[in-house]
Formats: structure tokens, C-alpha cells, sequence
């Protein structure tokens, strides 16, 4: 089997169903968020993410974008933020659930609420991560 036809192939989009995305391969980085933007964004206490090259994401439907942060413009759904050279989606847009996915860094605990136990194994940063 080609490299090409054993790469993995991911799929998300909102909850409506107009906006849609396909991943190629594995991301380069998952983390959990627990700074203010993400927080209001998310309406939850953290946000996590994967992030993968540009170059693995394929995109179908109209976004609208706040501050970076793409969204569906019907239903509201959070999906990603483009970057020049990444894209940063928000683990719970995809489609398969479980993702198969774990965090490999955790950042702003300083915002992390008391109750929330930290993300075993991986580097903690109390802001961003360097």
C-alpha cells in the first residue's frame, strides 16, 4: 500500500452541515486551552485543539471569521482558526467521536479552574507555551 493511500483522512464540520472540512494525516500538535479567548469562545472552561499544515486542509462551505476564529455563519458552530502555514481545529468539530486524539501540552493553567485535573504527562504552561 502507497504511503498516500495509508495516510489517514479526518472529517468535521458544523453542526448544521454547510460548512465541511477533511484533514489529511496526523496533527502536529494537540493541546487543551484554558485562556479567556478560548473560554468565551468555547462557552466552556477550556478548548481543545489539533493542529495540522495548511497544506492537509480542504474546506467546503462559507465561514465567517471573528478575531481569527472561523465559524459557521448559520448555526454558529466553532470550527478552526487559518493560520499562513497551520490550521488549529477545535477537536469537537470532527466528525468521529472518540477522535483517538490526547493532548501533548496544556496551556494558560493559571486560568484553569480548581476542580479540573491537570492533563497527565504533558507539559503545563501557565500561559502561552514557548
Amino acid at each position: 500500500m502507497s504511503e498516500a493511500a495509508s495516510e489517514r483522512v479526518r472529517t468535521g464540520g458544523c453542526s448544521c452541515g454547510r460548512v465541511r472540512f477533511t484533514l489529511r494525516g496526523e496533527p502536529f500538535l494537540v493541546g487543551t486551552c484554558h485562556c479567556t479567548k478560548c473560554r468565551k469562545e468555547s462557552g466552556a472552561m477550556f478548548t481543545t485543539y489539533a493542529k495540522w499544515p495548511r497544506s492537509a486542509f480542504t474546506l467546503t462551505g462559507a465561514v465567517e471569521t471573528y478575531e481569527g476564529r472561523s465559524f459557521c455563519p448559520v448555526c454558529g458552530s466553532r470550527l478552526f482558526n487559518l493560520h499562513n502555514d497551520d490550521v488549529e481545529v477545535r477537536i469537537g468539530s470532527l466528525d468521529d467521536a472518540p477522535t483517538g486524539l490526547t493532548p501533548m501540552q496544556e496551556g494558560w493553567t493559571i486560568r484553569r479552574e480548581h476542580w479540573l485535573a491537570p492533563v497527565a504527562g504533558v507539559p503545563q504552561f501557565e500561559r502561552d507555551p514557548e
